[in-house]
């Protein structure tokens, strides 16, 4: 045994020599091959900017920096817009990016509106299919054209078009001003048209691709993917102080799939998603506490709380509404525990109505709460406080089964007896009683006081027949 053993050890050691000598070559090999097949990575963006969507476009980049092979990045567009800070994270990653990015609004029919034409004017070069649009960058919060007032402002201004007005709220002006200057930014990094990207802004404009190609807004306009290679090709780009003239002739199309990560955080910060989570994560918990040692309940409810945590915390939430809602849950919680007929309960069912109507602070549709979910949530939570409140009430009509007040005034039967003391038979269980009454065997009893583990018993009133306990 001992010799096989050295033997098993020996050819562990050569397999192990062998692999270090072989892996360069096979790592050189697989490099030379790769470095052969020239791609362009293709990231689609179908639907609302938001966290996922922020990662995504981040992960794709490093990964075209990673891979000498990689020449360009094709990011597809069919976007209504987003949230701001996801915005701002692509377009921090496209800007960073050593490989070059091409915005491209496809396939016929979509649109780069609101964050997606921020997005579109950060890339290196500006595409879009016919059929498509651009445009209509006002922050949504904001309102559209005239931003606060319209026609009332025209008449304080001598007639002025109201699109030429600033906001009449401050707090709107600072924000659509800075929306303004971060547009311009982007547009002279880019060398595109300046002034349409402030009217997209201000007025809330809208063109289509046609359009956006006859005023500089975009660089070509291709119907597919191969169109586009071949239109861009020859382009001069810049990134930071480097310059590089694309060569896109024979580049391999790569399309890239979001991770398992990225999907379940596109899952998660749904805000309906983590509402949902949130409240299983509360109802488990207070199982719980409410029966300790079931485990279950306490696990579920601890991570489906940490996750609608985790959820609540990358999307844009309103602090007043996520203090209702925890009000609301608090007393929900309080009347669990200190029964107060339903004060309690019904003043955190209000409360968490309000809190959710209030707690996502975005007007961007795909991260609003559903009115469905709150009221589904709000439904079962009241569903659950009527069982709790009922449960409660029929505990409180229930008599006492225990201690003093579960014996006085119960019967028991005598099981043996000697002079003042004997046992006496009660609740299904022998106890010792005393009694000034002369008692005997098999005769009925009223328990009158309980004193330690000794019964104070009496004749009973309603004396039944005697019968001797049958052994």
């Amino acid at each position: 045994m001992p010799l096989i053993r050295r033997a098993l050890l020996l050819l562990l050691a050569l397999v192990g020599m062998a692999g270090l000598l072989v892996a360069p070559s096979l790592l050189a090999n697989a490099q030379g091959l790769a470095s052969k097949d020239r791609t362009a990575l293709l990231v689609t963006i179908d639907g609302a900017i938001g966290p996922a969507s922020a990662r995504y476009v981040e992960q794709a980049i490093q990964q075209a920096q990673q891979d000498s092979a990689v020449e360009l990045v094709i990011l597809r567009m069919n976007t209504p817009g987003g949230l701001v800070d996801s915005m701002r994270e692509m377009i921090a990653s496209i800007i960073a990016s050593r490989v070059p990015v091409v915005g491209y609004v496809a396939p016929s029919g979509a649109r780069a509106a609101s964050a997606g034409t921020y997005i579109l004017y950060a890339t290196n070069i500006a595409a879009m299919a016919p059929g498509t649009n651009v445009g209509a960058a006002t922050p949504i919060s904001l309102g559209m054209p005239g931003l606060g007032g319209g026609e009332e402002e025209k008449k304080k201004d001598g007639g002025k078009d109201a699109d030429e007005l600033a906001p009449a709220d401050p707090g709107k002006a600072k924000a659509v001003n800075d929306a303004v200057a971060f547009i311009r930014s982007l547009a002279e990094l880019r060398g595109r048209n300046v002034e349409w990207a402030e009217d997209a802004v201000r007025k809330a404009v809208s063109i289509s691709a046609n359009e956006a190609l006859r005023l500089g807004v975009i660089d070509l306009i291709a119907p597919d993917v191969e169109a586009l290679l071949a239109g861009i090709d020859g382009f001069k780009v810049t990134n930071g102080k480097t310059e590089q003239t694309l060569d896109t002739k024979g580049l391999i199309v790569r399309a890239v799939e979001p991770d398992t990560l990225t999907e379940i955080l596109n899952i998660l910060t749904d805000p309906n998603v983590a509402l949902i989570l949130m409240m299983i994560g509360v109802y488990g918990l207070i199982f719980e506490f409410a029966t300790p040692g079931s485990f279950g309940p306490g696990i579920i409810g601890a991570v489906c709380l940490i996750l609608g945590l985790y959820a609540l915390n990358q999307l844009p939430f309103n602090y007043a509404g996520l203090a209702l809602l925890l009000v609301g849950i608090a007393f929900m919680v309080a009347e669990a525990f200190t029964p107060t007929f339903g004060v309690l309960g019904i003043g955190g069912l209000v409360a968490f109505v309000l809190g959710a109507a209030f707690l996502i602070d975005s007007d961007v549709p795909a991260y609003q709460l559903s009115w469905t979910v709150i009221a589904g949530t709000a439904i079962a939570s009241g569903l659950m406080l009527s069982l709790l409140l009922g449960y409660v009430w029929r505990t409180l009509r229930r008599p006492v089964a225990g201690g003093q007040m579960g014996l006085v005034g119960h019967t028991g039967r005598v099981m043996d007896w000697s002079g003042n003391t004997g046992h006496v038979f009660v609740h299904g269980e022998r106890w010792a009683a005393i009694s000034h009454d002369p008692l005997q065997e098999g005769q009925t009893v009223t328990v009158q006081s309980l004193s330690g583990l000794m019964l104070t018993v009496a004749k009973s009133q309603a004396q039944s027949a005697i019968q001797p306990l049958q052994d």
